[in-house]
Order: structure tokens, then C-alpha cells, then sequence
């Protein structure tokens, strides 16, 4: 194994991490989570296939293993910093947060595909193969999260969609 080869990943796996759990210390220690366990589990991934999916699909079963574990536990507050960075005025930091807002509101199965797509850029494939689901549901859940982020920004208004024949 090449440790570079997983090293040139981490500032992906640190941002997704920040993203879908909400607060730096907890993704520092997914992504510790996940390095460890794609290092245990190397041998299983393919030379010549996509490293950055499969080390995604890595840090995708530590989260949900993490979540099951953590249902009985009392949840914690998202009220802490948005993770994503902040530009210069006051407006626009409060629109980050009312963004983060909305993003925490979304079922994970729908935060994990909006962020895998929106913000690492990945294609539909990719999230399929990362996260063991058909394109279609990729697809569904991804127009699903677009909706209620639509509904949430707007401020709880729904928005009337076209019905296509």
C-alpha cells in the first residue's frame, strides 16, 4: 500500500466528515475512524478502481455503524458554528448558518447524498458505489434533499412543483 495514495484523500474525507456530523472534533475522529479502518481493510479494495469511492464507502459504514451505536445515547446540539467556511460580511455568515440549519434538518440518507454530490463533486455512479445504492435511489434521494433545502430556505414554505406526464 501506498500511504500516499490514502494521504492525498484526508482533506476530502476531513471536509465530507465536517459536513455530515457537524462539529470538528466528531469528524476528526470519523476520519481517524475511517483511516483506521481502511488501513485494517486495505487488502479488500481493488488496484485499479476508484481509491477516493472506496474510501468514501469506508467512511460511509463507520458513520451508520456510529449512528446505530449512538441511538441510545442522548443526541447532541447542532447548535455550534457552521463547518463550512465563512465569507466576510455579517449577512453572509448568517445565511451559512441558516444553510447549515437546513442541512441538519434533512434525513442522513439524503444529507449524505447532497454533500457527496454538491460538495465533493462526485458523479451519481460514484455515490452509487460509495453508498451501496442503486443510481435511482441516488437520484430520488438527491431530488428529495433539493426539495426540502428549497422549503427549508424559503422559510417553511412549500414550494408547488410541475407535474410532468
Amino acid at each position: 500500500m501506498d500511504p500516499n495514495s490514502i494521504i492525498d484523500h484526508i482533506p476530502r474525507l476531513r471536509r465530507y466528515a465536517r459536513a455530515l456530523v457537524g462539529d470538528r472534533h466528531s469528524a476528526d475522529d470519523l476520519v481517524q475512524d475511517t483511516l483506521e479502518r481502511a488501513c485494517n481493510k486495505f487488502h479488500l479494495w481493488r488496484s485499479g478502481s476508484d481509491l477516493r469511492a472506496w474510501l468514501f464507502t469506508v467512511m460511509h459504514n463507520v458513520f451508520v455503524n456510529q449512528i446505530r451505536g449512538a441511538r441510545n445515547q442522548v443526541e447532541q446540539s447542532m447548535e455550534e458554528v457552521p463547518v463550512v467556511a465563512t465569507r466576510a460580511t455579517q449577512s453572509d455568515a448568517l445565511e451559512l448558518v441558516e444553510v447549515d440549519r437546513a442541512l441538519r434538518t434533512l434525513p442522513e440518507e439524503q444529507r449524505e447524498v447532497l454533500l457527496l454530490i454538491a460538495v465533493e463533486q462526485m458523479s451519481y455512479a460514484e455515490v452509487s458505489r460509495a453508498l451501496s445504492v442503486p443510481i435511482g435511489t441516488v437520484m430520488s434521494r438527491l431530488s428529495r434533499a433539493r426539495e426540502r433545502m428549497r422549503v427549508a430556505m424559503a422559510g417553511g414554505q412549500a414550494v408547488s412543483l410541475k407535474v410532468v406526464k
